[in-house]
């Protein structure tokens, strides 16, 4: 009798323990899977996040769009010295300085308009200088874009300011030579002399003694 009680409590206990394991069990499954819903709910919200900022990053594609157009349909240029209304002024591509000596108001009367080349087309960034007669007339002043020999004014290219189609004039320079010349500008900056064109690959002494005369600084 105590044999067949014993063998009874034994079995109650082997199923206690059987149904307390699988509840055990059961429980971790579903906590595991809710932990698992969470991360991933976690993750798409992160992602949402994500994609929200990247689209509000500020400047839409049409303003992008909208701004490359304009940078590529307008140049800027200082005009000063002897003008009415000396400035930053903004001009199409393709302007010359005349154009741009319009848009500051004209010369004033003491200028002397023929010391710039007026029919030049203009680079953007640049400055353009109107000297005064005086200033024209003096050697040492060093302004202007020409030079006088036995009193005839060649018009002289300057290399600092002058852009892709005013170098293409040039003898020898032909549109990869002037873009490599304006890509040298923006790395180095303006000339200091006029051999340091040399420093550029294709313009050797051979060439640059074929336009040594008709440029300037």
């Amino acid at each position: 009798m105590q044999d067949n009680l014993r063998q009874t409590s034994t079995s109650h206990i082997f199923c206690k323990v059987l149904i307390f394991s699988a509840l055990i069990f059961l429980f971790g499954c579903s906590s595991g899977a809710a932990e698992e819903k969470g991360v991933e709910e976690i993750v798409l919200a992160d992602e949402d996040q994500t994609e929200e900022a990247a689209g509000n990053t500020g400047v839409s594609e049409d303003e992008k769009e909208a701004q490359a157009e304009q940078q590529e349909t307008t140049v800027f240029v200082y005009v000063c010295g002897a003008v009415k209304s000396p400035g930053v002024y903004e001009l199409e591509p393709g302007a010359r300085v005349f154009d741009a000596i319009h848009s500051a108001g004209g010369i004033t009367e003491d200028a002397a308009p023929d010391a710039v080349n007026q029919a030049r087309i203009i680079a953007d960034g640049e400055q353009i200088y109107i000297p005064t007669a005086d200033e024209a007339a003096s050697p040492d002043t060093g302004v202007g874009e020409t030079t006088v020999t036995n009193g005839t004014e060649n018009a002289k290219v300057n290399i600092n300011t002058a852009g892709k189609e005013e170098l293409m004039t040039l003898t020898g320079i032909g549109e990869a030579k002037a873009g490599d010349i304006l890509k040298y500008r923006e790395e180095h900056g303006s000339f200091g002399s006029i051999e340091e064109l040399m420093q550029i690959n294709g313009i050797k002494e051979g060439v640059f003694n074929k336009i040594k005369d008709d440029i300037t600084i």
